[in-house]
């Protein structure tokens, strides 16, 4: 976060228009983490002293890894290292609701097999990846062209995912369904849109799908039964 006598910004103020990676979330401690939420959600962290204020920049993207269980496996009956369900609720604890509420993407990564290891076939290159995404970023770009301040679709607020976010009354039903069953807050349905709306674009989509709301929906791993519950 930054401070001191004479305050001087932190890492989150140092990552501004980048990236912040956090390797291995919860081993740092809850009452750092905490801290991050709100200048996630307000893109600057405000430093107060007794007789001044500063407020520095923190536009940045979060990006953060973690293991399912202090032994890094989750229910495998083969693993080599085994967690009580006890001790792998304690572990999850450490990272709070809140702040996952602020993370457009969880993604469970399993692991993979040799088979897929050894296979010789070649994926998708990055640079097609890339001249995918700058084409969105286009897009998202002329979208808010006259928008001050707003220059993607994770910056929109309340008004304009309701402008920018319409959906038909199949996605709409759909949404509903996984708010209710996996009883998630108003601002994960917030990031649902946010995130469909760029699927969306990088497929070159004018109108959000149920196609699109089902895959953001995916990507929320850690709203499902059995992570943190």
């Amino acid at each position: 976060m930054g401070g001191g006598a004479y305050p001087q910004p932190g890492e989150i103020s140092m990552s501004h228009n980048g990236v912040l990676f956090l390797d291995e979330l919860p081993e740092f401690k809850r009452s750092v983490l905490e801290v991050m939420r709100q200048p996630l959600e307000d893109r600057e962290v405000t430093i107060s002293r007794a007789r001044f204020t500063v407020t520095y920049p923190s536009s940045f993207m979060l990006v953060a890894s973690m293991n399912p269980s202090p032994g890094g496996y989750f229910n495998d009956p083969d693993a080599p290292v085994t967690s009580s369900p006890a001790e792998m609720q304690r572990y999850l604890s450490k990272v709070s609701g809140p702040l996952l509420d602020r993370i457009d993407i969880h993604i469970e990564v399993t692991p993979v097999p040799f088979e897929k290891l050894s296979d010789e076939r070649k994926g998708e290159s990055s640079v097609v990846i890339r001249e995918r995404v700058s084409k969105a970023r286009e897009i998202q770009t002329q979208r808010f062209e006259g928008l001050p301040n707003i220059h993607y679709n994770a910056q929109m607020n309340t008004k304009q995912i309701r402008e920018y976010c319409k959906l038909d009354e199949a996605s709409k039903s759909l949404l509903k369904n996984a708010m209710e069953r996996l009883q998630l807050s108003a601002r994960a349905y917030d990031r649902i849109l946010k995130v469909a709306r760029t699927i969306a674009d990088l497929e070159n989509e004018t109108d959000i799908t149920g196609t699109h709301i089902s895959e953001a929906i995916q990507y929320r791993s850690l709203d499902r039964d059995g992570w943190l519950g």
